[in-house]
């Protein structure tokens, strides 16, 4: 800021060293008016120049506060953005740490499981290993006992053509039942088994032809069978499966056969046997005939037990 200065006037006073006449005044005056004069312009002047410069310096301070308003405005605006930008990317931060947070914990969580079925997996496959292994053991156990039995086999019909042949060469065996039997089944069925011998004395086979006959007092009924001929070369097992009809009610059993010009006729009584237990609900939960071996005994059959009381099947056992 610039300042002038204006040098003032000074008005000295004369030194008279002599009287000073009576027109000296208005001398004086008129010399010295001119210079009032100029000096009163000089002051005038002056004023007007400090209150111009007064008004430079009002100027002045209202631009410079004003540039101050603005350079506080502006900094107080940048402090505000500043915090609030810090403050959203601080809660963005913690919504994303907390984010990967719950992230890690389920990947955590998912890995423990991944862990525990891995371990469970790992226990699975070690036990079908050990049963694959038992299974590998027992079935060249199998193998060992079918090749026993298969052997024993062979020998047991090796002994048998053998024992055909000295009972040929004596004459042969007569036609005769060497076993019997009759079992209950549900809904009213009973299955039969005959295990019947011959050998002739030419050591051929023979037609064998097989009848079985239900009887009572007055009426018989002949069972059906399936297959009724055979061809006899030693033992043949004769089975298969009947329905008693409605309100028939048997007293005996009659079977006949006739091969080779022999017939054998055999009755046997319907009669009580011993009790049979978890007997099937349905032939259609029967198993296959059983084609075992039968007792040299009269054909027996069993009492019947069901779920809710035990009832009698009769049977018949040889005469």
């Amino acid at each position: 800021m610039r300042v002038k200065t204006v040098p003032r006037l000074r008005l000295q006073p004369a030194q008279l060293s002599c009287r000073v006449p009576d027109s000296a005044p208005d001398k004086l005056s008129r010399a010295y008016q001119p210079r009032l004069i100029h000096s009163a312009q000089d002051v005038g002047s002056t004023q007007s120049m400090g209150s111009s410069q007064q008004g430079a310096v009002t100027v002045t301070w209202l631009l410079a506060l004003f540039v101050a308003a603005v350079l506080v405005t502006a900094i107080v605006a940048l402090m505000l953005g500043h915090k609030l930008g810090y403050q959203r990317g601080y809660y963005a931060l913690q919504s994303e740490t907390k984010l990967s947070v719950a992230d890690i914990e389920q990947t955590s969580k998912s890995l423990k499981d991944l862990k525990i079925k891995n371990k469970v997996l790992n226990n699975q496959v070690a036990t079908a290993k050990q049963e694959l292994l038992i299974s590998l053991t027992n079935l060249d156990e199998l193998r060992e006992t079918q090749k026993e039995i298969k052997v024993e086999s062979q020998q047991v019909s090796q002994l048998n053509e053998l024992y055909a042949k000295l009972i040929t060469k004596q004459g042969g065996m007569p036609l005769q039942i060497l076993g019997a039997k009759i079992d209950p089944l549900p809904e009213n069925a009973f299955e039969f088994g005959f295990d019947v011998g011959m050998l002739s004395e030419d050591g051929q086979a023979k037609n064998l032809a097989v009848t079985l006959t239900l009887q009572d007092k007055d009426n018989f009924i002949e069972v059906p069978l399936d297959p009724a001929n055979y061809a006899i070369g030693g033992i043949v097992r004769i089975r298969g499966r009947f329905v008693m009809p409605p309100g028939f009610k048997p007293l005996q059993v009659k079977l006949n056969l006739e091969a080779d010009d022999q017939k054998v006729e055999q009755l046997y009584d319907w009669n009580l046997g011993d009790m049979v237990d978890n007997m099937p609900l349905s032939l259609l939960d029967l198993p296959e005939v059983d084609q075992s071996p039968i007792a040299s005994n009269g054909p027996v059959t069993t009492k019947k037990a069901s779920s809710n009381s035990k009832t009698d099947s009769k049977a018949g056992i040889e005469k």
